[in-house]
């Protein structure tokens, strides 16, 4: 790891979009399908999602398996399919769907998944906004609520999944060394969660674009989720959980691979080894022999590793808000608080 991208789609993959010409609905949400394979109807969900008044739907492919396209492309002229040149993570193929789309908010789903409730589009578009009156800024008409927003999902056999990620402290030890993830049932609107499971949710597309996206260099889609979780937290915004959209898996439940690796090491030096002093993020110099005593390996290599980090926590020194001690200290009343604020008990 020489560099960290500082910009959006700083890393560029290739690839084609196909079709997508007309508007299906105008609602400000367009749906975004990440595809994993398996029997499963695209005709059938295309015309779920039709149906429920997406504006767009965007389709992204791998590459192979496409003698479908030009079939699909013509019986759905509102799904613009984006046809990958080489195998990419999902977090990328997210970044290149909020790139392409145009419009505030993106629904990502997986092929595999079956829209259960949701009252269509336009009601989820809905649930999502928040007057002028209840913003700082009355001069914008409706404001979205949050980065993200991610429903309750079940399984094949129709039970709640634990899909509520919090950060939690190992053994009390409050120091980024010993902080892991913990995951619950969603049991009420509005609970904030660390990350949307699977990468399912509905995305303000600025806001995503603003914090930068799924950082491409990471490949483990896992550590893309918990990087892209952290981030949002430590520069102020929030992910939360919403009872009003439910989706099942029709098949397995994806198992997740947090093995750690390179990838956790650069989720580490972006999210874990800075500290908040006054109103900057930053990386004490001082911490490099601790990086190096807990991720091993050659020391020209772990110093390189560890002063991009650095550089790049300087340049976006004053994003952070706070550290993540500070975080999974005050997640608790902080879940509590936005809970109760969503579901109108203040």
């Amino acid at each position: 790891m020489n560099t960290i991208p500082t910009t959006f789609n700083e890393i560029y993959p290739s690839y084609t979009a196909v079709g997508g010409e007309s508007r299906k609905g105008a609602t400000g949400l367009s749906a975004v399908i990440l595809n994993r394979g398996g029997k499963f109807s695209r005709v059938t969900l295309f015309e779920e999602l039709a149906k429920a008044g997406f504006d767009y739907i965007l389709s992204m492919e791998g590459s192979s398996n496409r003698y479908d396209i030009e079939m699909l492309s013509g019986s759905f002229p509102f799904v613009r399919f984006v046809l990958l040149k080489e195998p990419i993570s999902p977090g990328e193929e997210i970044n290149i769907a909020a790139a392409e789309l145009s419009s505030p908010l993106f629904f990502v789903l997986w092929n595999d998944l079956k829209i259960l409730r949701s009252g269509g589009a336009e009601r989820m578009a809905e649930r999502l906004m928040v007057s002028s009156a209840a913003t700082d800024n009355a001069s914008t008409a409706v404001h979205y609520k949050r980065l993200c927003t991610a429903p309750l999902i079940q399984d094949a056999h129709f039970e709640n999944l634990p899909t509520l990620i919090a950060p939690a402290f190992i053994a009390e030890k409050k120091a980024a060394n010993f902080i892991t993830t913990l995951q619950f049932v969603p049991h009420k609107e509005g609970l904030q969660s660390l990350y949307p499971f699977d990468g399912i949710g509905v995305y303000d597309r600025q806001r995503f674009i603003r914090l930068g996206g799924f950082d491409p260099c990471i490949k483990s889609f896992y550590w893309q989720l918990v990087d892209f979780g952290f981030r949002s937290r430590l520069w102020g915004e929030n992910i939360a959980t919403t009872q009003l959209v439910k989706l099942a898996y029709q098949g397995d439940v994806p198992e997740k691979d947090s093995s750690a690796g390179d990838s956790y090491k650069r989720f580490f030096l972006k999210n874990l080894a800075p500290v908040f002093r006054r109103d900057y993020g930053h990386i004490p110099l001082r911490s490099f022999l601790g990086y190096l005593r807990k991720m091993g390996g050659e020391l020209f290599t772990a110093w390189d590793e560890f002063s991009a980090a650095r550089k790049w926590v300087e340049i976006n020194r004053y994003r952070f808000k706070s550290d993540v001690r500070s975080i999974v200290e005050q997640w608790e009343d902080f879940n509590f608080s936005h809970a109760e604020r969503d579901a109108g008990l203040e």
